[in-house]
């Protein structure tokens, strides 16, 4: 199915109910949740709490470790990495907002050793778009969906929590 944000409608709220009954599946009481800066961040936020989990979800960037640093520019000090538990051992179940390339999931699996050795790393995504260049495939995607690679989809949060997506031409 080729789309373009005219005429793709994607409904962000009943994607996360997806989402989430996916995730409850794949969450164990060993299980501690990772969300990808900005949108996996704020996936991962209300995942934690609609699950009810006891330990605090993290926030990785991908900023330090990107490929494409020279064309993205810096980031600023609040995309920072923060993982308010131990890496090592943990089994992380890392959350983004949408996959592409797999190289933000490339980025932030690098960012994640620098703080230890997880037992086990799952990716969960709410949109995967397809078009991999690296070999990262999610365990779960709410939805799979085709854009031309100058179109880009992204997850927006509105001031009263709710999600909503907003494409662009890149």
């Amino acid at each position: 199915m080729s789309t373009s944000p005219h005429t793709l409608h994607l409904n962000a709220e009943a994607l996360y109910a997806n989402l989430l009954t996916g995730v409850r599946r794949l969450v164990t009481p060993e299980t501690v949740l990772v969300g990808v800066w900005s949108g996996g961040a704020w996936l991962a936020e209300r995942l934690n709490a609609d699950l009810g989990l006891k330990t605090p979800h993290g926030v990785i960037s991908s900023a330090l470790h990107r490929d494409d640093f020279g064309s993205r520019g810096m980031v600023s000090s609040k995309d920072a990495t923060h993982l308010p538990f131990e890496v090592d051992g943990a089994h992380i179940l890392l959350i983004d907002d949408v996959i592409y390339t797999g190289r933000t999931t490339r980025a932030v699996l690098n960012e994640l050793f620098d703080f230890g050795r997880p037992a086990s790393v799952t990716l969960a995504v709410l949109v995967d778009r397809g078009g991999r260049q690296l070999p990262f495939e999610p365990a779960l995607s709410a939805a799979r969906i085709t854009l031309p690679s100058q179109e880009r989809v992204a997850l927006g949060r509105a001031d009263d929590g709710r999600f909503q997506f907003h494409f662009e031409r890149v």
